[in-house]
C-alpha cells in the first residue's frame, strides 16, 4: 500500500504545488492561527453572557485549532525557505 503512495505522481505533484504555494506565503498559517485565536476569544466572551454548551465547544475547538495552526506555521516557515 505504501509503495503505491510513494510512487503516486498525482500526490507528488500536489505536495510540490502546495510547497510552492506555502513558500511564497510563509506567514499565512501563523496569521490564520492568530485569527482563529481572536475568534475564539470573542466566542468565549459571548459565551460568558449567553451560556451555551455549543458556543463553548466551538470556542474551545477554534482556540486549539488556532494554536496548532500557528505552531505548525512557525515550524514550517524555516524549511520553506527565505
Amino acid at each position: 500500500m505504501f509503495k503505491r503512495i510513494d510512487e503516486s505522481s498525482w500526490l507528488a505533484n500536489r505536495i510540490a504545488s502546495f510547497s510552492e504555494f506555502m513558500a511564497k506565503r510563509r506567514g499565512l498559517p501563523v496569521v490564520i492561527g492568530i485569527g482563529l485565536v481572536i475568534i475564539s476569544f470573542v466566542l468565549q466572551l459571548v459565551d460568558v453572557y449567553a451560556t451555551s454548551k455549543v458556543l463553548h465547544l466551538i470556542g474551545v475547538i477554534t482556540l486549539n485549532v488556532g494554536i496548532l495552526t500557528a505552531l505548525i506555521g512557525l515550524l514550517l516557515a524555516d524549511p520553506l525557505g527565505k
